[in-house]
């Protein structure tokens, strides 16, 4: 990890999450949304959003894991991040998140709810600076880190990047 890595950790207070790469929760509504008016998948209120400040870097990625929400990713500074995606019929796609337009980059992208994802920047020594929104707002709850053996089973058709892209 280099200087500017650590100075942005150290200036925004990140601190590594369990999916790989740093976090900072940066808002969490106050409006509360009632277990009864949320989806049968939802156990228990849930604040209306998040958002959070995430960094990856180019050995800090984040592994394949789903949520039971949308999440839109914002870009912010650094190295474009390769987002990879598998749905639940097991089609994979993927997505530069960057600000390079030309190269057909986006700065923002939302990945649908329980769509297995996972992120990566590309470039050697380097990093990307995003956010992360998420509404309903996040729980550890509604978060499932992949095990490998089970998603290679489920999509053997991607056992190639699942085994790159995930812990244990």
């Amino acid at each position: 990890m280099n200087q500017e890595q650590k100075a942005i950790i150290e200036r925004l207070n990140l601190e590594a999450h369990p999916e790989g790469g740093y976090f900072k929760e940066t808002y969490r509504s106050n409006m509360i949304l009632p277990e009864s008016n949320l989806p049968t998948q939802f156990k228990g209120s849930r604040n209306v959003a998040t958002c959070i400040y995430f960094m990856l870097t180019s050995e800090a990625f984040s592994a394949f894991h789903r949520v039971q929400q949308d999440e839109t990713w914002h870009f912010y500074k650094g190295s474009r991040i390769l987002l990879h995606m598998i749905d639940e019929s097991g089609n994979y796609t993927h997505v530069f998140i960057g600000n390079d337009f030309e190269a057909g980059e986006v700065p923002q992208f939302t990945v649908p709810k329980n769509v297995w994802f996972a992120a990566e920047v590309e470039a050697k020594e380097a990093y990307a600076l995003v956010g992360c929104t998420v509404a309903p707002g996040f729980d550890f709850r509604d978060f499932e880190l992949a095990k490998a053996a089970s998603l290679k089973e489920k999509f053997p058709q991607h056992q190639s990047i699942i085994r790159r892209l995930t812990r244990g």
